[in-house]
């Protein structure tokens, strides 16, 4: 039996199809939002954004017949015409806006773009489209509570991130190219951010919530970067004289340090899938000291969360700048200077001095410690002196992650840190040196 239809044919009313699904999309946000708003004389509903999308539709599949300027006179004259319609209905109705108008050219382009090869990527834009256009309440709600100072941080996040960023070159520059401005920046960018995000969950989830999960999304990323804004957090309110004076410090101190050690909690668990991933056999052999160092771990972290007392009072626990460039700038300046003497360290002793350079290495990045473990032959340094790297990498990670709780906030948060996560480095190297295995 033939088939009816051709497979071009099968194309196209496939294409038309995803247009016309693209301007139906559109009109039942835009007729539901009319509904809502009791105005029943909106230019543009259902029906008329189901026929823009088909006519883009076939605009597009004209285009590609015949020549791309059929498409070009389409949208002029679709635009003369929303135009004219928008204007009329301005002068019946004295309401002021042109959402409607520029709806309709974009489910107009994006049903064209649907034809010319793009379906997923019009497709998503649309859905991308008719949320920012149903969440218009919300949109405005958030942007009413937006301060200056907050607004600033958010441009100021995206230049350093989607301006500078791209232009910085991948390549090493320095002795042996330690130093690689794109992955240096790349760091001071994550500082930002964490410290971004943290100020907005503390502001929109409140002082407890808002310490625990900032802990645990940006300690999947930054475990060093988090434990810096924690404690500068710790520092603001020690210093503060705003801060209300019948908020107990000792309930603050818990309660940063329960995010510090949430952050913390993850290195383990992360190297462990990275070796995993990896070399396997090392894995097995890592797993029982960084299970025990996670559970160990997680022993202060639930008792810190217990004992932080009743929930701070609003605006007992803030930080007045959302965005520490200066401090990620100084911190990013920091980490260059020890990935520097860890490159050097490891060209003085070379395979042999792997102990050494992991101690170095641990400071500054205990992903690049352990990858390069990761890629060894285990025949060359052996699964022992491999596990004790590991080991000492986190332990003068964490000295250096206790040293920076004791300079910027005191000891007050620096021995709740520093204990919790030495009992825990405690437990592993025994694990080690007694040959704990699954």
């Amino acid at each position: 039996m033939t088939n009816l239809i051709s497979g071009e044919e099968h194309r196209i009313l496939v294409e038309l199809a995803v247009a016309l699904a693209i301007g139906l999309l559109f009109g039942l946000e835009r007729g539901w939002h009319g509904e809502q708003d009791g105005d029943h004389k909106k230019p543009a509903g259902v029906r008329t954004f189901g026929l823009i999308g088909l006519l883009g539709g076939v605009g597009g599949v004209i285009a590609q017949a015949l020549s791309p300027i059929v498409l070009g006179f389409l949208f002029l004259a679709l635009a003369v015409v929303a135009l004219g319609s928008y204007l009329f209905h301005v002068r019946e109705t004295d309401a002021i806006g042109s959402t409607t108008l520029i709806a309709e050219l974009l489910a107009f382009a994006l049903a064209a773009l649907s034809t010319l090869g793009h379906q997923a990527e019009a497709a998503s834009a649309a859905v991308i489209s008719t949320l920012l256009l149903g969440y218009k309440p919300q949109l405005h709600r958030w942007l009413a509570r937006l301060e200056q100072a907050e607004l600033q941080a958010t441009l100021k996040l995206l230049l350093i991130t989607v301006v500078l960023l791209p232009v910085l070159p991948d390549q090493g520059y320095g002795p042996d190219q330690a130093l690689n401005p794109y992955e240096l920046w790349w760091l001071v960018v994550l500082i930002a951010t964490i410290s971004y995000v943290g100020y907005f969950a503390i502001k929109v989830f409140g002082a407890n919530a808002g310490v625990a999960l900032t802990g645990l999304l940006a300690g999947l990323a930054s475990s060093t970067a988090l434990t810096l804004q924690m404690a500068r957090i710790a520092r603001h309110q020690h210093t503060d004289q705003r801060t209300n004076q019948h908020t107990d410090q000792r309930t603050q101190a818990n309660l940063i340090a329960t995010g510090i050690l949430i952050a913390n909690t993850t290195l383990f668990p992360r190297i462990l899938v990275i070796f995993t991933l990896l070399k396997p056999s090392l894995a097995l052999a890592l797993a029982p000291p960084l299970i025990g160092m996670t559970l160990l771990t997680l022993l202060p972290t639930l008792a810190f969360w217990l004992r932080r007392g009743a929930p701070l009072e609003a605006g007992a626990l803030q930080v007045s700048n959302p965005l520490a460039l200066g401090q990620a700038l100084r911190f990013g300046l920091l980490l260059a200077v020890v990935m520097l003497v860890a490159r050097i360290s490891a060209e003085i002793f070379g395979s042999a001095g792997l102990l050494g350079v992991a101690a170095v290495s641990g400071v500054a990045d205990l992903n690049a410690i352990t990858l390069s473990i990761a890629r060894m032959e285990l025949e060359q340094i052996g699964q022992r002196t491999a596990l004790i790297a590991i080991l000492i990498a986190l332990t003068t990670n964490a000295l250096f992650k206790t040293l920076l709780c004791a300079t910027i906030a005191g000891p007050r948060l620096a021995w709740r840190i520093g204990l919790s996560l030495s009992a825990a480095l405690l437990v592993g190297f025994a694990m080690v040196l007694f040959g704990v295995q699954l």
